[in-house]
């Protein structure tokens, strides 16, 4: 005879989800809720969620600090622990389990090492768990060493090397232990590539969040070192959207190797200026549109940027239309793409395109505008004084605008 399922004691029940909370935090109001609902209630916009607790209805600071309630945690883990081996528990009670001892992670770290794909499944399942699973694993002499030793080796089976570089991208690496990594694995990127290449989307994923980590670190002699195919296989990850987290890592990773000359010209050889392009077309989230201009920025302080940008039939135009579209951060990017084709790629084909796809009259507008920041507008009227003589007399320009060259 079936058991009947344990009943959860109502103070365990987040008030939101009322789902048994993996990682309880507390409001200033003294409310606890669970991290991920109550993450998701204050990104709400109202009314809907937002600024007041959601018990209480209590007003807010923005951005009001979540802290881990410890002891709940403690007592949640030991009502689970009191558990019969056999009492039947819902599928969400199940899967929270108390934090795994250091002992038990050692054990499962010396197998990951042997490449043994069973042990890195199950570390990699429980960093996902909780917060302090990470942290005892974070906390293992030569974590990132040997994990990092199981990507790059050419004994390891594909599946090993990818779950591999899932545990290495849930871990949060201290940069000293980047550069170890760096420094003793040369064919780290070779290896990384290979997981690009993955048919398994979430291996990929994986590993443009871990190209981002090294490529944050910015060591010259690794990102110049960086192959072409590395490199294509992170724009790949732009043009086949395979999530958020993944499109703005391999955005984030892709600017912050812009200031290397000899990367900047290989990412442009990669492809990214039109990827870059595809992705504003798509109108995406805020924050992914602010990095995507931050990328093209940076591509476009070469010249081989900024001729894959004025090539692309959509380019211009679509960088004109984020300017007070967006946010003050996307406007200012916006404006200083333009100004570097103004710059330095202003053939009069070039100056026609710009005012007949309305460029002109958005940096006109950015000047007038409140939206825009001091820098914004300096920017602009930087670009609109370069080709006043062209563009006062264009066709498509709007009288309402043409006092502005007066000035």
């Amino acid at each position: 005879m079936a058991s009947a399922p344990a009943e959860v004691p109502s103070h365990f029940l987040c008030p939101i989800s009322l789902q048994l909370m993996r990682d309880p935090v507390t409001l200033p109001t003294g409310i606890s809720y669970d991290r991920a609902a109550i993450s998701r209630w204050l990104a709400a916009p109202a009314p809907a969620g937002g600024r007041t607790c959601p018990v209480t209805r209590v007003p807010l600071p923005p951005q009001p600090p979540l802290t881990p309630n410890h002891t709940l945690r403690r007592l949640i883990h030991a009502w689970l622990a009191s558990l019969s081996p056999g009492a039947e528990v819902d599928e969400d009670v199940a899967a929270l389990r108390a934090p795994a001892s250091g002992a038990e992670v050692a054990a499962l770290l010396s197998d990951a090492a042997a490449a043994q794909v069973e042990a890195l499944k199950r570390l990699r399942e429980l960093v996902a768990e909780c917060e302090d699973n990470r942290a005892v694993l974070e906390s293992q002499d030569g974590v990132f060493d040997a994990l990092s030793r199981v990507v790059s080796s050419g004994d390891a089976c594909s599946t090993a090397r990818e779950e591999a570089v899932g545990v290495l991208a849930s871990l949060r690496i201290p940069e000293p232990e980047l550069a170890n990594v760096v420094a003793r694995y040369s064919n780290l990127g070779e290896a990384l590539t290979a997981v690009l290449r993955s048919s398994n989307l979430k291996s990929r994923a994986n590993a443009v969040l871990l190209v981002r980590s090294l490529s944050e670190a910015a060591w010259p002699a690794w990102v110049i070192g960086l192959s072409p195919e590395l490199l294509a296989e992170v724009v790949r990850v732009l043009r086949d959207r395979i999530s958020t987290r993944a499109t703005k890592a391999a955005l984030q990773a892709l600017a912050a190797l812009c200031p290397y000359g000899r990367t900047r010209v290989k990412i442009v050889g990669a492809g990214a200026v039109p990827a870059l392009v595809d992705l504003l077309l798509d109108d995406p989230e805020r924050r992914v549109c602010e990095l995507a201009l931050a990328a093209l920025d940076r591509l476009c302080t070469c010249a081989e940027g900024r001729a894959e940008l004025v090539a692309h039939a959509a380019g211009l135009a679509v960088v004109g239309k984020k300017v007070l579209r967006v946010s003050d951060v996307a406007s200012e990017r916006a404006v200083r793409v333009l100004r570097s084709v103004a710059r330095h790629a202003a053939t009069p084909a070039v100056l026609q395109e710009m005012a007949q796809s309305g460029v002109v009259a958005k940096l006109c507008a950015a000047l007038r505008s409140e939206q825009c920041g001091l820098r914004t507008k300096e920017k602009a009227h930087e670009v609109l004084k370069l080709h006043a003589r062209t563009w006062r007399t264009s066709p498509c320009l709007s009288p309402k605008f043409l006092g502005l060259y007066r000035s």
